[in-house]
C-alpha cells in the first residue's frame, strides 16, 4: 500500500463535528425551531454567496476584514455571508411584496467570519436566527427577550441572565456630552468592558475614539451603573435629561422592563448600560443573554432593533428586532458543564444479529419497531454475541434484542437492558404489539 499523499486536516477555525456532538446539535436546532415557531416565526433560507455589496458596510468595519470574499467565474465580487441578518435586510425588500407586514422569519444557517478562533469561536458557525420585520411597536421588542427565556428554559437552563440596553440611550447621552461624532469608537470600545476590563478600555477610548480624561471617566461611569433596575433607570434619565433621542431610549428600556415585571420574567432580567453591540446597525433595544455557570464564554443569545438596515435596499420603510441563537458557543458552554448526554447514535435498540439466514426477520422485527416510534438498527454481520454487545455499550444503545432459532421458533425475543445489565424473554405478538408494548413501558419515544 502507497503512502497517502495528503494528510487528513481540517482548516484553522473549521471543526468537524462527530456523531455525538451532531446529536446534540441537531436537538438543540429543533428545540430553536419548536420554540420559534410556538411565538409564530415561519421559516425561510437565503443563499450562502450574495453580492459583495450587499454584504458589505452593513456590519462594522470588523465584520467587513473578516469577511470571506472572492470574485467567481462569472468576475462577480461576492461574499459568504457573515451573519443571517444582513442578508433578511435584502431578502424582505425584494419580496416584500410578496411576504405582507410584519413579518416574523426564523432562520437556521451556517454563517463565516475570518476572526480569530478561540473557546466556543470558529470561522464556520450556525446561527440560529428569529426576526420580526416592519413594525416599530415595542410589544415586539418585549416578545424578543420573552423567546430567548423560553428558548433557554427549553434547552435545559435555569440560571441565565438577559441583559438590556438600548443603542438610544447610549447615542443620546454620547450626543449631549458632545461625542455624537466618535459614537462608534465609544460604543466599540465599552462594549469589550465586560471582556477586557476598565483599564483596556481607557486606553481604546483614548487613542482610538481619542477621549479626554474627563470624558473617559464620565463614559464609563455611565457604563458601569450598578444597582437595581429602577436606580439605573434613574440615573440613565439624569444622564440623557434633555436629550430627546437619549430620553426616547430611556422610557423604551424602561416599558421594556415594566413589561418584565409584570409578566414574571424580571429575575431573569438585568439592565446593563456597558451593552452596546459592536455592529453599527442596531438603532433601540440590544439584549445580551450569559449563562450564570458560564458568564466567560460570552453572550449565547444575541440581538436588537435595527430600524435602517434595509434602507439601502428599497424605500419602503422596513424597521426590525430580533435575536440569534449562538450555537457552537452554547454547544461549547455546554460541554464545559458536561452537560452533554454522551450518545454516538440516534438508535435506541440494536438487533442483534445471530444467524445470516435469519437476516429477513430480524429486518421485519426492527419495522415493527419503527412503526411503534422507536429508532431501531440491525446490526450488519452475524458476529459472535459479545462483540455485538460492545459495539451496542459502545453506542450507548439503550437495549438489544437477540432472536436466535428457538425464540423465532417460539415467536419470543430476548431484551437485554444496557443501564443495568438486566435482560427478559417477551412475547412478539402478531404484529410485534407485545414487544412494543413493553418496551413502551421501560424506554421513551426518541
Amino acid at each position: 500500500m502507497t503512502a497517502p499523499s495528503i494528510q487528513p486536516r481540517t482548516l484553522k477555525g473549521f471543526r468537524d463535528f462527530l456523531p455525538d456532538m451532531m446529536l446534540v446539535r441537531e436537538a438543540l436546532i429543533d428545540t430553536a425551531r419548536r420554540v420559534y415557531r410556538s411565538f409564530g416565526f415561519a421559516p425561510i433560507d437565503t443563499p450562502a454567496l450574495e453580492l459583495f455589496e450587499v454584504l458589505t458596510g452593513k456590519g462594522s468595519e470588523e465584520t467587513d476584514r473578516q469577511m470571506y470574499h472572492f470574485h467567481d467565474q462569472g468576475n462577480r465580487h461576492v461574499g459568504l455571508r457573515f451573519d443571517l441578518t444582513v442578508p433578511l435586510a435584502r431578502f424582505v425588500a425584494q419580496h416584500s411584496t410578496d411576504l405582507g407586514m410584519p413579518f416574523k422569519r426564523y432562520h437556521i444557517a451556517t454563517v463565516w467570519r475570518g476572526e480569530s478562533p478561540q473557546a466556543g469561536r470558529y470561522r464556520e458557525f450556525m446561527q440560529c436566527d428569529f426576526d420580526t420585520i416592519g413594525t416599530t411597536a415595542l410589544t415586539s421588542d418585549i416578545e424578543t427577550g420573552l423567546v430567548i427565556i423560553d428558548l433557554l428554559r427549553a434547552i435545559g437552563f435555569d440560571a441565565f441572565e438577559v441583559r438590556v440596553n438600548n443603542r438610544k440611550v447610549l447615542n443620546g447621552f454620547l450626543d449631549k456630552f458632545g461625542l455624537a461624532d466618535r459614537s462608534t469608537a465609544v460604543l466599540r470600545a465599552i462594549d469589550k468592558l465586560p471582556k477586557l476590563g476598565v483599564e483596556t478600555v481607557s486606553r481604546e477610548l483614548a487613542e482610538v475614539a481619542r477621549l479626554e480624561p474627563q470624558q473617559i471617566t464620565a463614559v464609563l461611569d455611565m457604563a458601569q451603573l450598578a444597582g437595581d433596575a429602577n436606580h439605573i433607570l434613574q440615573r440613565l434619565e439624569e444622564l440623557t435629561a434633555g436629550n430627546e433621542l437619549g430620553e426616547r431610549g430611556c422610557s423604551e428600556l424602561r416599558t421594556l422592563y415594566d413589561a418584565y415585571e409584570r409578566l414574571g420574567v424580571a429575575p431573569l432580567v438585568r439592565i446593563d448600560p456597558s451593552i452596546a453591540r459592536g455592529l453599527d446597525y442596531y438603532t433601540g433595544t440590544i439584549f445580551e443573554t450569559f449563562l450564570s455557570a458560564k458568564p466567560e464564554i460570552g453572550s449565547v443569545c444575541s440581538g436588537g432593533r435595527y430600524d435602517n438596515l434595509a434602507e439601502l435596499f428599497t424605500r419602503e420603510q422596513l424597521p426590525g428586532i430580533g435575536a440569534s441563537l449562538g450555537l457552537d458557543r452554547l454547544l461549547a458552554a455546554m460541554e464545559l458543564l458536561e452537560m452533554l448526554p454522551k450518545r454516538k447514535t440516534p438508535a435506541q435498540i440494536l438487533v442483534a444479529n445471530f444467524r445470516a439466514e435469519d437476516v429477513p426477520h430480524y429486518l421485519r422485527l426492527a419495522a415493527c419497531l419503527r412503526r411503534g416510534g422507536f429508532n431501531v438498527e440491525v446490526f450488519p454481520d452475524p458476529k459472535k454475541l459479545g462483540a455485538q454487545f460492545k459495539f451496542a455499550d459502545r453506542r450507548s444503545f439503550e437495549a438489544v434484542i437477540v432472536a436466535g432459532p428457538d425464540e423465532l421458533q417460539s415467536g419470543q425475543v430476548q431484551v437485554k437492558w444496557l443501564s443495568d445489565s438486566t435482560q427478559m424473554l417477551i412475547d412478539v405478538g402478531q404484529e410485534g404489539e407485545r414487544l412494543v408494548a413493553e418496551l413502551r413501558a421501560k424506554l421513551k419515544s426518541p
